[in-house]
């Protein structure tokens, strides 16, 4: 319910269990904004997805490669800023859950709850599968790197400890992040001058070619579709910033600084994305072959060729390419630590309303953390990536691809959300028009875009990715967007089964559908 005021109400919640823990139970004030900012920053796993996703997207659109990494950011800017205004009227953990309640009514807001949960347990398997193998490669044994049982067997390793470091205290955590990312953003850093300064030395490498600006110039790109297809992959290396919001009831100033943390997040990705794209494209060049950045011998991981090319093999050399891996791997690590945060938040704040089992609403007496939330969140990942791996690493590899769908439905619906929200506000000021109304629209449509786009064109063929699956009405699917769908279409199921067993939230929900009221919103 909403009280005089019309600002929304703190739900009905389980009993406060300690000093210092809020109205959940959560502990408050436990982040400042250079630890929300950490978090946002480490849960994109900057180091990780350039890996991952700079080949990709090099070998789609060639030298424009440093302008789609660029252009990805401004449908996250515009989400971020949606988060950054709801979050100041309703600084609840269950973010996209509750704020998707209010604006459209329980159901929406269920179902935008299980878009963060499903696409983090999917993501969760690859992070783990990255760490197990990078672990193996720092130290110099590739055959267990290239071993499926013993990349699983350390990805799930790898899982326990950071479900464990989450569950003993979220200022651990946040100490954590922020020592991992250090390292992280100094190593790319350092890696990228070291590149520009051989490109412009007097001994530049075969393969260095001149920054130019035709590479910022979008129009270059050969087609619209490339264009389009780049962005898409691009958009995922900004994915994670929204964790620095899923944890404001344990922020101080909840309702200012997790919004403010979510933006400068996005600005400094886009800053240490142009920088890494450009000075790595300058050093390899778009080639196919040795270090070249469309090779696709190195598509799934463009850092590691590069590092002992920028770095050499020998003396201090060595060590930074070394410690490029390790960057990698802590990458990789970090985000899987920072991943468990916002899905067991989401899972809590849901049985908190009453919306799944209330037994996910219960918190550590002492470290004031949620207990059965983290850590059905890190069971439920190792259940889908053991899984996963023994069906196939072809049906493991499609369902990590699919996770952009559940990106940009949830992202999607908090834009949308938060314009349906504030509708009665847009006209109040200029700057509520534009940071309430129009910036959160245009960043729901463009997501719904790259969702259409990606789940019924891309994806959808049976050519795109490792499976595909012959559909009773559709014939033969692309194996992508069968199973980013299907895990959407699951989440209907399992409210359905909620809404039958418990459904007290879906009748008589503590988040009714309400508007901003213009004399009392932020």
């Amino acid at each position: 319910m909403s009280n005089p005021s019309g600002r929304p109400s703190p739900p009905a919640a389980p009993a406060v269990v300690g000093s210092g823990a809020g109205e959940k139970g959560l502990k408050t004030g436990a982040l400042g904004l250079f630890s929300s900012v950490a978090i946002g920053l480490a849960s994109t796993a900057p180091a990780y997805s350039l890996a991952a996703t700079l080949g990709i997207i090099v070998a789609g659109v060639g030298l424009q490669a440093p302008i789609i990494t660029m252009l990805a950011f401004i449908p996250m800017l515009l989400i971020a800023y949606a988060y950054k205004e709801l979050n100041a009227s309703d600084p609840d953990c269950g973010t996209t859950f509750v704020w998707g309640a209010r604006a459209f009514g329980p159901r929406t807001g269920w179902m935008g709850g299980w878009g963060i949960i499903v696409a983090d347990i999917i993501v969760m398997a690859n992070l783990a599968q990255i760490a197990g193998i990078y672990g193996f490669r720092l130290f110099g044994l590739d055959s267990l790197a290239d071993s499926t049982v013993w990349t699983t067997l350390a990805g799930v390793v790898w899982i326990m400890v950071m479900t464990a470091i989450c569950y003993i205290g979220i200022e651990i955590s946040a100490a954590l992040q922020r020592w991992l990312l250090m390292i992280e953003v100094g190593v790319l850093v350092l890696m990228s001058v070291y590149a520009l300064v051989k490109v412009y030395g007097s001994s530049p490498p075969p393969t260095a070619i001149d920054i130019s600006w035709s590479w910022f110039n979008p129009f270059n790109v050969a087609s619209a579709s490339a264009l389009t297809q780049g962005i898409l992959a691009a958009v995922f290396i900004y994915w994670g910033w929204d964790t620095a919001v899923s944890v404001n009831e344990e922020t101080a100033d909840s309702s200012r600084t997790p919004g403010r943390a979510a933006v400068i997040s996005t600005v400094l990705l886009l800053l240490i994305y142009a920088l890494v794209s450009t000075s790595a494209q300058a050093f390899a060049g778009v080639g196919e072959e040795g270090i070249g950045l469309a090779n696709p011998d190195n598509e799934g991981d463009v850092l590691s060729g590069l590092g002992g090319a920028i770095f050499g093999d020998t003396g201090v050399g060595w060590f930074l390419t070394k410690l490029l891996i390790f960057m990698v791997l802590t990458s990789s690590a970090a985000s899987t630590q920072t991943t468990i945060l916002p899905t067991a938040r989401t899972s809590f704040s849901m049985a908190a309303h009453r919306a799944i089992p209330r037994q996910f609403a219960q918190v550590h007496p002492r470290h004031l953390t949620p207990t059965w939330s983290t850590i059905g969140m890190g069971l439920a990942s190792i259940a889908f990536y053991v899984l996963l791996t023994i069906i196939s690493g072809n049906v493991l590899a499609d369902s990590i691809a699919s996770v952009g769908l559940g990106i940009a439905f949830y992202y999607g619906l908090t834009g949308f959300a938060c314009v349906w929200y504030y509708r009665h506000v847009l006209t109040r000021s200029a700057r509520d028009f534009i940071f309430k109304g129009l910036m959160p629209l245009l960043g729901g449509l463009l997501l719904l875009y790259f969702f259409c786009y990606g789940a019924f064109s891309v994806y959808a063929d049976p050519e795109y990715g490792s499976t595909s699956i012959d559909l009773p009405i559709f014939g033969d699917t692309g194996g992508v967007t069968v199973i980013g769908i299907g895990a959407l279409v699951l989440g209907v199921v399992l409210m359905l089964i909620q809404w039958a067993v418990q459904g007290s939230w879906f009748r008589h929900p503590d988040v009714p559908r309400s508007a901003a009221n213009p004399a009392d919103a932020p």
